[in-house]
């Protein structure tokens, strides 16, 4: 079943965390043009068995759907982790429409994507297009005649002519050829003055010396540096405010007065935070306490 949900999230997202497991991520490719045929862009999957932190998004996308607490969509996840694990000790693990996954000699995850599903929505409706081989036809040259000599006795009427149109066309190709290269001539006069007018214009604007009098007044401000409180220790990411809603007034009962919303993530999720901190090393003294209290998954997020 989880599954269905990673996939319906690859659509939308560029990164999809499975909790104690590892991350799917999309690249986006551009046309790719492959043996005469046109693929069009599409999202290439790939796995990072690193990425284990739980940031809410596939545990939110559940809890949404079944209509169930964010505990329970975490609980149902790691349920669905350790069959998964048990299956990859055995052999490999097929995930449908996304990839196969498999362990090799060092324990380590290997990754083969399937790329019948393309997961880039601008892409939709667009298929594969081949294209036909364009053959190219050599063009036969068709040497020109050569003016040769005659003899006298054999030369007539029909020959006469023959020479008069050749030397014709010579004369004329010899004044077209003598034009382009006066053309170009000029052309490249004119080019070589217009750069002499250049250097002559940055010489000159070289020696100019240009002397500011009056200096202008220096102006001291003086900026209080605020310091704000940028560590927080989140409780849980919701997609819908209502859970989140739902989530502050839990943690309120259970005595942290100081629960709210602290904005949205790079996904859309509404982020809901036990209490901001000083520092960092002030919000992990209290993160254990809070998480044996009010939310097993509290993490912490540093602004």
């Amino acid at each position: 079943m989880m599954r269905s949900y990673i996939k319906e999230l690859l659509y939308r997202y560029d990164c999809v965390i499975v909790p104690n497991f590892g991350g799917f991520i999309t690249n986006t490719t551009t046309t790719q043009f492959v043996d005469g045929v046109f693929y069009p862009p599409t999202k290439k999957i790939s796995f990072n068995g690193q990425l284990q932190h739980n940031d809410g998004l596939l545990a939110n996308e559940i809890a949404s759907v079944l209509n169930i607490s964010f505990e329970e969509a975490v609980s149902k996840i790691s349920e669905t982790v350790s069959e998964w694990k048990a299956t990859l000790e055995k052999g490999a693990l097929e995930i449908d429409e996304i990839g196969l996954l498999t362990l090799n000699e060092e324990n380590q995850f290997v990754f083969k994507p399937h790329n019948t599903t393309n997961f880039l929505t601008s892409s939709f409706g667009f298929s594969p297009v081949s294209s036909p081989l364009i053959e190219r036809e050599e063009q036969k040259v068709i040497p020109i005649p050569t003016v040769t000599s005659f003899d006298e006795d054999y030369s007539n009427e029909e020959t006469k002519k023959k020479s008069f149109s050749i030397t014709k066309y010579a004369a004329a190709a010899a004044i077209l050829l003598a034009g382009a290269f006066t053309v170009q001539q000029f052309s490249k006069n004119t080019h070589t003055n217009e750069l002499a007018e250049q250097n002559l214009v940055e010489e000159k604007i070289q020696k100019a010396t240009f002397v500011i009098d009056d200096q202008l007044p220096t102006i001291n401000l003086d900026i209080a540096k605020e310091t704000k409180e940028t560590v927080f220790i989140i409780a849980g990411a919701f997609q819908l405010e209502v859970n989140a809603q739902k989530k502050i007034a839990e943690l309120k009962q259970k005595g942290y007065t100081n629960a709210k919303v602290i904005g949205k993530n790079k996904w859309g999720l509404t982020q809901v935070s036990v209490g901001s901190y000083a520092s960092k090393e002030m919000a992990q003294e209290a993160i254990e306490t809070i998480r044996e209290e009010a939310s097993k998954d509290a993490w912490i997020l540093v602004k």
